[in-house]
């Protein structure tokens, strides 16, 4: 298998890689990578540093995906930093001729606890995939294979990705609102206009779309913790049932579920 740094060179990118860090970027316990890269912000996220992790010419991306894959998220050089009460500004450039490879190279990596290494010729990156279309947040997987985290929902919403807009503003039906960090439930249903993307929506803006429960647990815990929200679809309503069908089913699912008395309805 070809090593990265030997293919970006193939195809014209030019760096130092004895003036280069690696920056493995993972969770950092308020955002993941991925989901800054899937909202076209990594750039960005990545100039922002607790520590003056970047002193060198260049800082060559790559995103965890697990199991020792990296998503290759670009090669950028350092033009500067500036201090801020918390952390570290850098300003970076990306370099030219590799827009079009930016989250279609998949390299191994075993991970060790450096996040940030520098670029030496005995760590190869071997390239394990070069994918055909750059990597994206997908398609909409069917209403029994949702699991979203509030990350994601906000990007699929922000973005209006056209497969995940046209499955959900069809749909009425009841959803599921999950707590990871305690498995405490929220029952919602769905049955206005736009269906389940319109509440969605609602949840992705503010983290609580009103509801009262979800909003006092925001008030206490702060804004941020709708991080740990996830979202799953329970059923889809019949397109010929009726606000009073939609309503029993909701209560169904609280009474099987028990989120009256032990969740968040």
């Amino acid at each position: 298998m070809i090593g990265l740094y030997y293919f970006l060179k193939e195809a014209g990118v030019k760096f130092n890689p004895e003036t280069t860090k690696i920056h493995l970027a993972c969770w950092n316990g308020h955002e993941h990578p991925i989901d800054e890269y899937y909202a076209g912000r990594f750039k960005d996220w990545q100039e922002h540093q607790g520590k003056r992790n970047f002193q060198c010419g260049h800082v060559l991306g790559l995103i965890d995906l697990g199991q020792s894959n990296w998503l290759f998220a670009g090669v950028y050089k350092v033009m500067g930093c500036k201090e801020l009460a918390k952390g570290i500004r850098y300003s970076t450039k990306l370099l030219p001729g590799q827009k079009d490879l930016i989250g279609r190279i998949i390299v191994y990596h075993k991970r060790s606890r450096a996040s940030y290494i520098w670029f030496k010729p005995e760590i190869s990156f071997p390239i394990v995939e070069i994918r055909r279309e750059k990597l994206t947040i997908g398609e909409f997987p069917g209403y029994n294979a949702v699991i979203l985290s509030h990350s994601k929902l906000k990007i699929i919403t922000d973005q209006k990705i056209a497969s995940w807009y046209g499955a959900l503003a069809n749909i009425k039906g009841i959803y599921l609102i999950t707590d990871t960090t305690n498995g405490k439930h929220y029952v919602g249903k769905a049955s206005g206009n736009n269906g389940i993307w319109q509440r969605w929506c609602s949840y992705a803006k503010d983290g609580h779309g009103g509801n009262s429960e979800l909003k006092k647990l925001l008030e206490n815990k702060g804004s941020e913790h709708n991080a740990h929200f996830q979202y799953s679809i329970l059923e889809i309503a019949d397109t010929h049932a009726s606000e009073n069908d939609i309503l029993k089913r909701e209560t169904y699912w609280m009474d099987a579920l028990k989120s009256r008395e032990f969740g968040l309805n």
